[in-house]
């Protein structure tokens, strides 16, 4: 997805006026059907080396400026969305973002669900029930028990909300919030048509993570040296609680310095753990 090698045919000026220049008009086709097939190839060089960059929301302070690096750099990511509070703004999943959802859909991004009310999982109940815990929403630090149904429909309800605010169809894939999971959990998540996606050991960026302890020099610095091929990785939107954020100072360099390694980026869609629920 990052290597294009379109040859503009533009530059092949078939107007009378070059007429006396031109070699035959047999020989023109030709050359003009061996560069178009030259892009052709170029264009669809196969990603040999492959990562998938996912976000998950966050306070959404710093989504613009995410974007901004991902458009410059022409990769394509996954994002899990719930509706968390947002710096300005209803929420991440809110009206006020709708324009910024929308732009990214029309960029060729994925999307998947991280449970509308970013629900953790706290432990597992009788006769298949869950203990569980909106961060976000009217229920917001509440814990309560869930039972296969309403879960299945808390996922369900960001994808709603996410093809509104795309326009395009979300993954059938989610996110738990923290990762957070059980088997039971994903056995009924599974049962109604969700994969669940963790991330790669060397894919957690350390965007949450205090930055007095973890300046971004040194996340830079793990990640170029520890992620390796098909890794998944994870970052967030915008976290509350790092004095000094992780992106887009961390993000434009690392995406450089791995790309200078070989590798290329992908959304999940393309992820063989995850084809066939994707395709």
């Amino acid at each position: 997805p990052n290597q294009s090698g379109q040859i503009a045919s533009r530059h092949l000026d078939f107007g009378p006026r070059q007429a006396v220049l031109m070699p035959s008009m047999p020989a023109t086709r030709s050359i003009f059907i061996a560069l178009s097939c030259l892009a052709v190839v170029a264009h669809a060089a196969p990603c040999n080396k492959p990562l998938y960059l996912t976000f998950d929301t966050g306070h959404m302070g710093v989504a613009p400026l995410i974007a901004e690096v991902l458009n410059r750099q022409n990769v394509k990511v996954t994002f899990f969305a719930a509706n968390e509070p947002t710096q300005e703004g209803d929420g991440t999943l809110g009206e006020h973002w709708v324009p910024w959802w929308r732009a990214r859909g029309a960029e060729g991004h994925a999307f998947a669900s991280h449970t509308f009310d970013h629900v953790y999982w706290r432990a597992d109940q009788a006769h298949g029930n869950w203990q569980m815990r909106p961060s976000a929403g009217p229920n917001k630090g509440k814990t309560e028990v869930w039972n296969s149904a309403r879960y299945c429909a808390e996922l369900q309800r960001a994808n709603t909300r996410l093809q509104q605010l795309t326009g395009q169809k979300p993954l059938p894939l989610f996110r738990a919030p923290g990762g957070k999971t059980s088997p039971s959990l994903l056995a009924a998540a599974k049962q109604c048509g969700f994969a669940h996606v963790g991330w790669a050991d060397a894919g957690f960026l350390g965007d949450e993570l205090p930055s007095d302890k973890y300046p971004n020099a040194q996340l830079l610095q793990k990640s170029l040296k520890n992620i390796r091929s098909g890794d998944i990785l994870m970052a967030h939107l915008g976290i509350w609680s790092r004095q000094d954020p992780w992106a887009p100072a961390v993000l434009e360099p690392l995406i450089e310095g791995l790309k200078a390694k070989g590798f290329c980026f992908t959304t999940l869609q393309d992820h063989p753990q995850f084809k066939t629920w994707t395709h």
